[in-house]
């Protein structure tokens, strides 16, 4: 009897905050893909990024109330449980195969523009499909080495089709210290989380 694969999506970041357009690429890759979730991976410790001002469990409150109803969404809190800085690889490592799952990784053109810079990026290959969305001010220009070795293991970059967000929450967490709208950029919930415990307004 052959035994159907599990399709999940992974979409990991600092999520500090999370804002519409992570669950726009969330949605659109679950939708187009036809996955069957998309996991949502808070980064513990980024390694790329300085240190968060924000703690991991108002991150972790914050994405939760995000996702409430929104059915095919879950976290996965594994980098926040693991001590030490979180490498892509790593997580990658501890996930559970048995079972025929299916992994894509979801990611931005910023993200595969630099995509070599990751610890055993090459090793990433042999876990995931890598899945690309479209972001503003980001031409996409993955390096020559990438693409070498994805011609090499036979296999390539899947496109999702979704407009272009011009939305980082680099700018949200500006647009709140600046004390301008963001109404149109988080969940109305996740802001008045923001609010009630006056994240980032300082």
């Amino acid at each position: 009897m052959t035994t159907s694969k599990h399709k999940i999506g992974l979409l990991g970041g600092s999520f500090n905050p999370i804002h519409l357009a992570h669950i726009r690429l969330a949605t659109t890759a679950l939708q187009q893909l036809s996955l069957d979730e998309v996991q949502l991976i808070p980064a513990g410790q980024p390694w790329q990024k300085a240190p968060l001002a924000v703690s991991s469990e108002q991150r972790l409150a914050m994405l939760k109330i995000a996702i409430k109803g929104i059915a095919g969404l879950r976290i996965n809190t594994i980098e926040l449980e693991r001590k030490g800085p979180s490498y892509t690889i790593d997580t990658l490592r501890e996930l559970p195969r048995q079972s025929g799952e299916r992994y894509y990784w979801l990611m931005g053109t910023d993200q595969i523009n630099n995509f070599c810079t990751w610890r055993a990026w090459q090793e990433i290959l042999d876990y995931v499909q890598l899945v690309v969305a479209k972001r503003p001010d980001y031409a996409f220009t993955p390096p020559v080495e990438l693409l070498t070795v994805l011609q090499q293991k036979r296999c390539n970059l899947i496109f999702l089709n979704m407009p272009e967000i011009d939305l980082s929450s680099t700018a949200v967490r500006q647009k709140l210290l600046d004390h301008a709208p963001v109404d149109n950029l988080l969940n109305p919930a996740v802001l008045a989380y923001i609010q009630a415990h006056k994240l980032y307004y300082d």
